[in-house]
């Protein structure tokens, strides 16, 4: 692709918004049209996201969002506010025709209007011919690429067990009692367990590609004392053998550059900063236990964001996203 993508992004002043000015800003495809940020209007970036002081001397914008939609040749935006304010949006603005929606929230994760579900594993044909992506939760992307092979295999045929947890900026950049740094550190909590917004689109990924599953999911989300991350473990009956689960799974994510299948034990940090998501599998007296890792902010949250752009428009699926992790 020879011309520039030009993007704008939404709320790009909270935890998404800033991850995807990281990534973008040094994509070779991509031009910054505007970050809209009502807070912080009018501020340089990099006073907001203070580690990009001399990458960029972008402002935040805080003019009538409907003026900046209607800027030249303005390709993409991404919708990074909060959960409920993408509906009221897009219902109080007139798009330019053609412009391509990538939103970070709920809103639309259940594929309502013209909305595509934007897990490249799952759908990527899809995601390639949609002109609007909801993309994935952080807690959802994890856990479906966990059992994704064995749904298209026809081999999820019971209840699915999850027990998960997550960095403090799974929570959002607001503050509260319990990503508040004395409470969150040296401790842990469950929360939502049984109960999480994610199931709904965690049951209907895997639907997708197992229209007959029907078991339960029982899933226990757990707040951890560290800042990026999820590690999920996930486990469920199933009659193969080892070796036959790692063909399985090797085979399916094959084609998939993000995705892969780890002969060693996995932990966070070979996946922190980065849009991995690694998959550890193990069978123990009938049930397939599979541990699958990301960064709740990149493969969680932007850096899908921008894979699903990269879709979108053509270009590399990797293009932007060869992210180094911290490893030490």
């Amino acid at each position: 692709m020879n011309s520039k993508i030009n993007i704008g992004i939404i709320g790009a002043a909270g935890y998404t918004g800033g991850e995807l000015l990281r990534i973008l800003i040094h994509h070779p495809h991509v031009a910054i049209t505007f970050a809209h940020s009502k807070s912080q209007a009018g501020k340089p970036v990099y006073a907001t996201h203070t580690d990009l002081l001399g990458d960029t001397d972008l402002h935040f914008s805080g003019e009538s969002t409907q003026e900046l939609l209607q800027l030249t040749n303005l390709n993409a935006i991404f919708l990074c506010s909060g959960h409920g304010e993408s509906q009221k949006f897009l219902a109080q603005h007139d798009l330019p025709a053609g412009l391509k929606v990538i939103d970070l929230s709920t809103d639309f994760r259940d594929e309502s209007g013209e909305f595509v579900y934007g897990l490249p594993e799952l759908q990527r044909d899809r995601i390639i011919e949609a002109d609007r992506i909801a993309n994935p939760g952080c807690f959802a992307t994890s856990i479906e690429l966990a059992l994704l092979p064995l749904a298209q295999s026809q081999q999820l045929t019971s209840d699915v067990h999850i027990s998960a947890i997550t960095g403090s900026t799974g929570a959002g950049q607001a503050l509260s009692p319990t990503t508040h740094f004395s409470w969150r550190n040296n401790n842990m909590s469950i929360y939502k367990a049984f109960t999480h917004q994610h199931l709904k689109e965690i049951r209907m990924s895997w639907t997708l590609l197992h229209p007959g599953f029907d078991g339960a999911i029982h899933f226990v989300p757990y707040r951890g004392d560290f800042t990026r991350g999820i590690m999920a473990n996930v486990y469920t009956p199933y009659s193969g053998t080892l070796e036959e689960a790692k063909a399985m799974y090797q085979h399916y994510y094959a084609q998939h550059p993000f995705t892969h299948v780890s002969e060693a034990p996995i932990d966070l940090k070979q996946v922190v900063n980065t849009n991995k998501c690694l998959l550890h599998l193990d069978v123990h007296q009938g049930q397939l236990l599979v541990t699958s890792i990301i960064d709740n902010l990149t493969k969680g949250a932007s850096g899908q964001a921008v894979q699903n752009m990269n879709l979108l428009f053509g270009l590399p699926e990797d293009a932007g996203l060869r992210l180094k992790a911290p490893s030490f």
